[in-house]
């Protein structure tokens, strides 16, 4: 297996990848040859997302925290310190290959909240068609232990889902999935390839690393990242990060996992459908209309050949929403025609029926797009 199938990747890169445990400093080698291969596979027209840990493991030695455990102030302050630092350290050494980097932190609400999601998913959407490398971390500073993710390897797999990415890379610093853990069992068998994760599989994962300076995760949390990414249609491979090159190596490997002389390993977790499918399967059957747009002929058969819905063919609007809340669209003659995330509250999309998309923005004061609902936000009926 190799990336070559692959369009959009999301690469989690952990702390204990990034940052010398012992010093506290960049690991600045081995970033530079993670940036030769970003900045080879964005050449190979792929798109790039990177989701860093690292700033709470930077900000320590900027603040002289030593000790292992932190308070959440501690943390958060941290994080704060540390976030700058991380951020540069991308933009110095991706920079040589003109690429442009932005810096995204997101919360737990961002991914969970559908408005805050939609405003995400359109921003991320936008860097990646520029041709930017999004840097993406949570944000500790202001994230407090309710409403946190706790760990990149979750975060890294909401952003895949939210960007609908079709790879999501978890760097780490062992090989893949083992039956056991195996530091302890030196037996263990390697599980190269996962076809579905149920409780045997999850069971191998044992509980998450609490014991180091960097990083707060472990196999645990990679597998719970894996089911929910798999489950959104994004495939998963989880690999020995702390090589040079380690996206190229991976890239390298054959089916024996023969790279270079000697044996290397990576375990890949196999998507159930693709991205945009399983998006729709869930605006279609999870979600609750809170509103319906009636929409005129025109509008319903540009929607059957695969276009978004526009203002121009809407009708009427009936209930009471706000931008991102799913609602109902119908043929003026009644049936339900699908639903779909929508781009515009209900008070907005009164006001701007049946104009064409230039002239949006003299109406409601701002412009939020053509489309009422974009393709990729709409599931039809069939």
């Amino acid at each position: 297996m190799s990336l070559n199938p692959y369009k959009r990747i999301a690469v989690k890169i952990g702390s204990s990848l990034l940052v010398n445990e012992a010093t506290g400093l960049i690991n600045q080698a081995w970033l530079e040859s993670l940036a030769r291969d970003i900045a080879a596979l964005i050449a190979s027209r792929k798109q790039i997302l990177i989701i860093s840990s690292g700033a709470i493991a930077l900000g320590r030695g900027r603040l002289g925290l030593s000790k292992t455990s932190l308070s959440l102030a501690e943390k958060q302050a941290c994080a704060a310190a540390g976030q700058a630092v991380l951020t540069q350290s991308y933009e110095t050494v991706l920079a040589p290959f003109g690429l442009t980097t932005a810096q995204a932190l997101l919360t737990l609400n961002d991914t969970e909240d559908r408005r805050r999601w939609i405003n995400a998913r359109a921003t991320l959407a936008t860097l990646l068609g520029l041709g930017v490398v999004p840097i993406i971390n949570e944000n500790d500073t202001v994230a407090t232990d309710e409403i946190r993710y706790g760990d990149n390897d979750r975060l890294a797999a909401r952003v895949a889902q939210m960007c609908s990415a079709d790879l999501l890379v978890l760097l780490s610093d062992i090989d893949g999935l083992y039956e056991r853990d195996p530091n302890k069992d030196s037996s263990a068998k390697h599980i190269p390839i996962v076809e579905n994760i149920d409780q045997t599989i999850m069971d191998m994962g044992g509980a998450a690393n609490q014991n180091r300076a960097t990083g707060s995760g472990g196999m645990a949390t990679k597998l719970q990242a894996a089911k929910i990414a798999t489950g959104a249609g994004c495939a998963v491979v989880i690999t020995q990060g702390g090589r040079q090159n380690p996206l190229s190596a991976l890239d390298a490997l054959d089916a024996l996992g023969a790279l270079g002389g000697k044996h290397t390993k990576a375990t890949w977790f196999k998507a159930k459908t693709n991205p945009l499918i399983a998006r729709k399967q869930w605006i279609a059957g999870t979600l609750k209309p809170k509103g319906v747009w009636v929409i005129d002929a025109g509008a319903a058969q540009a929607l059957a050949k695969g276009n978004s819905l526009l203002a121009a063919g809407l009708v009427r609007v009936e209930g009471e929403f706000e931008r991102g809340d799913a609602v109902a669209i119908k043929a003026e003659s009644g049936p339900e025609l699908g639903r779909g995330l929508c781009g515009y509250s209900a008070q907005n999309s009164r006001l701007i029926k049946g104009l064409k998309s230039g002239d949006i923005e003299a109406r409601i004061g701002y412009n939020g797009g053509a489309a009422l609902i974009h393709r990729d936000n709409m599931a039809l009926n069939t």
